[in-house]
């Protein structure tokens, strides 16, 4: 049996990590090229360098957008949510903040909005925008594509990667709640469900 050890991301060059977030994601767009470029640049500022490897587990981030540069970014950093090295805010903003758990050093990178009419000084020759952004992305400057700000943040210990702080049944359905997102409401211990309305309408049993 033959096993593949993952290189680390500083022995990658970007078109190999575009490659496979390409694939993972099921097509290359410009949110693609977004996506890795940024967490290039996060990694790169708060020192992981091998964050599937040896520092997979002092590396922590948060997206502020479900979109493409999502996918990006999971496939980049090998961060997830089923990890719960992932997070996500939904803020609308295409923004990433990467955290080194081991250091404390943590970066907010964001996408510029004026980079989508900059993609026409690096792509003048082509016509159709979305592909106009997708070609200028790879090749316009960080200083030009992105915001990258230092920043400080507590990750609260229930949104630690690692098992549940706790466990606790909900006394409205009986649902059980992890990771401290039950919510106390006139005296009894509820799910966020009960305590504030579902998102679904329940019906028969399946």
């Amino acid at each position: 049996m033959t096993v593949t050890i993952a290189k680390p991301v500083t022995d990658l060059n970007f078109d190999e990590l575009l490659e496979q977030s390409t694939r993972i994601h099921g097509h290359i767009c410009a949110g693609q090229v977004i996506g890795v470029r940024m967490s290039m640049v996060g990694l790169r500022e708060i020192g992981i360098t091998d964050p599937k490897g040896s520092q997979r587990k002092s590396l922590y981030v948060l997206v502020e957008i479900d979109r493409c540069a999502t996918d990006a970014i999971q496939s980049v950093t090998g961060c997830s949510l089923g990890k719960r090295s992932l997070k996500w805010l939904d803020y609308g903003i295409m923004a990433a903040t990467f955290v080194n758990l081991a250091t404390s050093k943590a970066v907010r990178v964001t996408a510029l909005e004026e980079a989508r009419e900059l993609a026409k000084k690096y792509s003048p020759g082509i016509e159709d925008k979305y592909r106009q952004q997708l070609e200028a992305y790879r090749v316009m400057p960080e200083e030009e594509l992105f915001k990258i700000e230092r920043v400080t943040l507590t990750v609260p210990p229930c949104d630690m990667p690692g098992r549940p702080m706790k466990r606790v049944q909900c006394q409205g359905c009986g649902d059980w709640v992890q990771d401290c997102r039950e919510v106390e409401k006139d005296g009894r211990i509820l799910c966020r469900s009960c305590a504030h309305g579902r998102y679904y309408s329940t019906g028969s049993s399946v």
